[in-house]
């Protein structure tokens, strides 16, 4: 399992994925699973996986050699024209990686299955993230949906509920994405540190403000010890509910 969470705001996009891969309870390792690709001043592309490593880690492969030759191989991710396109590209390739798999073809509860979240901006159109299923067929995110998670979802979901705003600034939204991400390595043994991060600012056609947030950096360490001091005073704060 994992976790990724890709996020519109007015200022752009935020991407986030932990790095957690598991087989059983005493096995853990590191893989990446956030991938890029950029043509200055035209695109900037960006992919998170989850699901089945041998899926995702094809599904990136092929979609890496088929970019490799511009004049020879179309469609190719560098070369599409919007970025709703590069989602069908991106949707057909799972579906054909996991058809190779699986003699019985894809589902969602495959073994092979495998979510992805692809965003990005193509000069043109607009910043935009989809999330595409195993079937191979996708979601935008819209106003009433701004962001889309992947994995192990259900942890980290309330508190985005609660305190994503559209206007935030690039730093709150990191705030927001690592107290998400930090409740749900708290609650999960399949997510884990270190962390993916990539801000996506509107128009710049780069991907080059990226980082890797490991377990000793101390911005997160006091984020995640305020945030748990933070829940412990608002409980005390709260009425007693008598009988």
């Amino acid at each position: 399992m994992t976790y990724c969470i890709g996020m519109r705001l007015d200022r752009g996009l935020v991407f986030m994925s932990d790095t957690r891969t598991s087989a059983g309870v005493d096995n853990f390792a590191v893989s990446k699973k956030m991938f890029s690709w950029q043509v200055p001043d035209e695109r900037a592309i960006t992919i998170m996986t989850a699901g089945n490593l041998a899926t995702t880690q094809s599904l990136i492969s092929l979609l890496e050699e088929r970019s490799i030759s511009e004049q020879d191989r179309d469609p190719n991710i560098l070369r599409l024209p919007t970025m709703f396109q590069v989602a069908r590209l991106v949707g057909s390739t799972l579906k054909e990686v996991i058809t190779s798999s699986s003699p019985t073809g894809q589902t969602s509860d495959d073994q092979f299955g495998a979510s992805i979240i692809v965003g990005g901006q193509i000069k043109g159109g607009k910043p935009t993230v989809f999330m595409v299923y195993p079937e191979g067929n996708f979601i935008e995110i819209t106003d009433d949906t701004p962001f889309f998670q992947i994995g192990e979802t259900k942890y980290g979901k309330p508190i985005l509920v609660r305190a994503y705003d559209r206007a935030m600034d690039f730093a709150d939204a990191i705030k927001l994405l690592i107290v998400s991400f930090d409740s749900t390595v708290k609650s999960n043994l399949s997510v884990g540190l270190p962390f993916d991060l990539q801000v996506y600012e509107n128009d710049t056609f780069t991907c080059d403000r990226t980082t890797r947030i490991k377990s000793d950096d101390a911005i997160y360490q006091e984020i995640a010890s305020g945030w748990g001091d933070a829940l412990r005073d608002a409980f005390q704060l709260l009425p007693s509910y008598k009988l």
